[in-house]
């Protein structure tokens, strides 16, 4: 029989740099929620000049351009994004940004390439409210699911 469901306890979000997936993931930590990356096929007008009617095709698909993620924004977080900034910007030849979503109940994990933003952005503030902020990663290429790789705390 299969699971009711899965709980998102435990979920890991992690980072990491290389031309193909990397095998170590850096763990980015008091993650709130990570946005999802949905596929969209486009569609591509096949109509001939005697349809009356348009006719289509499926063509590539698109992802969502950006990908929020909430973070609880500390100094211990800020230090974090920082250095993936910094990873960023310490990229050379055909080395990319990758981020895994992490699961603890399933083999598999969710992969993608993404870019951070140039600059951390500021968090809307209220009062007596947990201070977060979100980032927006700009999805490069979606990867899928594949070999789940837990994400470490930095050393």
């Amino acid at each position: 029989m299969a699971l009711a469901g899965l709980s998102t306890l435990g979920v890991k979000f992690g980072y990491g740099t290389g031309a193909t997936k990397p095998t170590s993931f850096t763990e980015l930590t008091r993650i709130n929620a990570i946005g999802g990356i949905s596929l969209t096929s486009e569609s591509i007008d096949a109509s001939a000049l005697t349809d009356e009617v348009t006719r289509r095709i499926a063509g590539r698909a698109d992802t969502d351009e950006t990908l929020p993620v909430t973070v609880n924004w500390t100094p211990d977080t800020l230090t974090e994004w920082e250095a993936v900034l910094t990873a960023y910007e310490g990229l050379t030849g055909n080395a990319e940004m990758w981020f895994t979503v992490y699961h603890p109940k399933m083999t598999k994990g969710w992969f993608f390439k993404a870019e951070p933003p140039k600059k951390l952005p500021m968090p809307e503030l209220s009062q007596n409210s947990l201070l977060t902020v979100e980032i927006n990663l700009v999805v490069t290429d979606y990867i899928g699911m594949d070999t789940a790789v837990t994400p470490t705390a930095a050393t």
